[in-house]
């Protein structure tokens, strides 16, 4: 019977390394496998990449895309997720906040943003309150008779970021506009 504590490797699956600089005799003396001088003897040899001189891989291949510095993640979760836990018991439906949603386990505790999406259908009216919701899942929690309330915080923060980079540069008076 095969139990956690005794199981091994296949014979001849595993060995042990060679110990290197260990004298003439043990066939890995001396300059230990290394050769003579140059780049590749030395310790902290950096040749990741390097082709030879050629343009490597990685510079020869075109850049693609964009990273938003600015972008937000959010932990998502559905109406329907929300309808089943509600269901279940797990979750009362006039009190659920995103330290409710982390607690039951329906959002990863390590989330930091947490949005609502229209998936599924709600037909409990529910009180809650997160980070962000789409159109359509607002639509569907007010039409159950429920309501959504949205952290401000969040708004404050895209309002501050778009402030930021809707700033135009002051133009220098001309000449013209003295006169």
């Amino acid at each position: 019977m095969v139990q956690l504590n005794t199981l091994r490797d296949n014979p001849g699956a595993t060995h042990s390394l060679m110990r290197v600089g260990r004298g003439y005799g043990s066939g890995k003396g001396k300059t230990c496998g290394r050769g003579y001088k140059g780049q590749k003897s030395r310790t902290g040899v950096r040749l990741n990449g390097f082709e030879g001189g050629q343009m490597p891989l990685y510079r020869r291949l075109p850049k693609r895309g964009f990273t938003n510095i600015h972008r937000q993640e959010f932990a998502v979760i559905n109406l329907d997720q929300l309808q089943a836990a509600i269901e279940a018991g797990t979750l009362k439906a006039n009190a659920i906040n995103v330290q409710t949603l982390k607690e039951v386990g329906l959002v990863r505790s390590a989330a930091k943003l947490v949005k609502v999406l229209s998936s599924g259908e709600l037909t409990k009216a529910i009180t809650i309150e997160v980070d962000a919701a789409s159109q359509k899942a607002q639509d569907k929690i007010s039409a159950a008779g429920g309501k959504i309330q949205l952290n401000q915080s969040l708004a404050e923060k895209k309002a501050k970021i778009a402030e930021k980079h809707s700033h135009q540069p002051k133009k220098k008076k001309s000449v013209k506009d003295e006169e």
